[in-house]
């Protein structure tokens, strides 16, 4: 019997998160920190509720997220903090730096799960999966998704 795609996707997904989760918990961190830094450094100002609804927590989470990466220095806030005031976050210098940093983290943790298969190969994966997603958000949503599934954490050269 062949598996089903569905049960692929979640088994690839969970052995994927296994490995970031642990390269980030060395330092301290977790998806939720990659997941704000990455959403901010493409949409800057975000709110924390609009941070919090892409990244699919509730907007308290996101908050207590946010702190943290205030706190090292990765993100500020460009508006007064107060209750009932949209926040405007960006993220800082070090915050790009952070980026790049988690960008390597990332890669090294799912380059053993891609091992074997060649650049196209790679890009024949990453693309049916950038489709997956957006029928996903279609299929939820009755809309087209609001932002493309994120490129590499930190820029490219």
């Amino acid at each position: 019997m062949t598996p089903r795609t569905g049960m692929l996707l979640l088994t690839a997904g969970r052995l994927v998160r296994e490995e970031i989760d642990s390269a980030l918990g060395a330092r301290g961190l977790s998806l939720r920190h990659v997941s704000a830094l990455g959403h901010l450094s493409r949409e800057p100002g975000l709110s924390y509720s609009a941070l919090a609804r892409r990244a699919g927590v509730t907007a308290q989470s996101m908050q207590a997220t946010v702190r943290q990466l205030e706190k090292a220095g990765a993100v500020a806030r460009e508006s007064p903090a107060g209750r009932g005031r949209t926040a405007e976050l960006r993220v800082t210098a070090r915050g790009r730096d952070l980026l790049g940093e988690l960008d390597g983290v990332v890669r090294a943790a799912e380059e053993p799960l891609l091992a074997g298969l060649s650049e196209e190969q790679r890009a024949a994966l990453a693309g049916g999966l950038r489709q997956v997603l957006a029928n996903g958000w279609r299929a939820r949503h009755n809309e087209s998704p609001p932002i493309q599934p994120p490129p590499p954490l930190a820029p490219t050269p």
